[in-house]
């Protein structure tokens, strides 16, 4: 039987340090998934909605109202969808989109809903790709950046591991933006033990900060499952990070412990 793999994708890797949509980016992510398959049943959690948007228009004050964020993630999720089509599709890969919100989360037939939609989609082949509904709901777009949102994936589908991938190898106990001599923290059990290491870097297009990775890795270690944080500006940052071969940062629950 295949293991269950969860990738966050957020905008920061996404966009490869830029303000648009890299096309390499997707189409390096489409070559590891295709490796992967043949071990892992894959969801993609992807943030980039917004970002893809401001590739086609922009709308006037979308950095600070919501309204226009919502408006703007409206019109960049189908194009961010046909990217992930178009791209995918050249090697092989079928994908489907999945929208939920956090009431989804709340309510256990809608859990068992998403999952039951998730399991058939794998089994006729197809790769999830979820992402907030941001039209009617605003958590993630204001903080976040799917952090919370891949974890509740990851949880429901009783995924054996959720991987963050993000602009930055792990937790640091400083952070390597600000200081040179910042050293990473290569394995997390104990979450309080790492808070005060927590120092952020203004981003002016991902909203999913350390912190909120942090919450996420509460949440997949409070339900027993693995969450590691790698860098996706290396190259094959999944294969060679599952190879041990790249540092990253893994968070898991101490053995034994409830």
């Amino acid at each position: 039987m295949k293991k269950k793999l969860i990738i966050k994708i957020g905008t920061s890797t996404l966009t490869a340090g830029t303000n648009r949509i890299s096309f390499a980016v997707i189409e390096s992510l489409a070559r590891q998934i295709l490796v992967l398959r043949e071990s892992y049943e894959v969801v993609i959690v992807s943030s980039g909605a917004i970002a893809t948007a401001r590739q086609f228009v922009e709308i006037n004050g979308y950095q600070r109202n919501v309204d226009s964020k919502q408006a703007m993630a409206a019109i960049g999720q189908t194009k961010l969808m046909e990217l992930y089509d178009t791209i995918f599709s050249t090697f092989g890969l079928n994908i489907a989109q999945i929208l939920l919100t956090y009431r989804d989360f709340e309510n256990p037939v809608a859990n068992e809903n998403t999952r039951n939609t998730i399991k058939r989609l794998w089994q006729a082949g197809y790769i999830p790709i979820v992402n907030e509904n941001d039209t009617v709901s605003i958590e993630e777009i204001l903080l976040g950046d799917n952090d919370k949102l891949s974890a509740l994936v990851a949880v429901i589908t009783s995924a054996d591991l959720l991987l963050l991938v993000s602009d930055i190898d792990g937790i640091f106990d400083r952070n390597p933006h600000l200081h040179a001599d910042a050293r990473l923290i290569s394995e997390v059990t104990d979450l309080e033990s790492i808070r005060s290491y927590i120092e952020e870097k203004e981003s002016t297009l991902g909203t999913g900060g350390m912190s909120s990775k942090v919450h996420a890795a509460e949440i997949c270690m409070q339900k027993g499952v693995e969450m590691w944080i790698v860098n996706g500006q290396r190259a094959n940052y999944i294969i060679r990070a599952m190879n041990g071969e790249i540092p990253c940062t893994r968070f898991r629950r101490k053995a034994g412990k409830s």
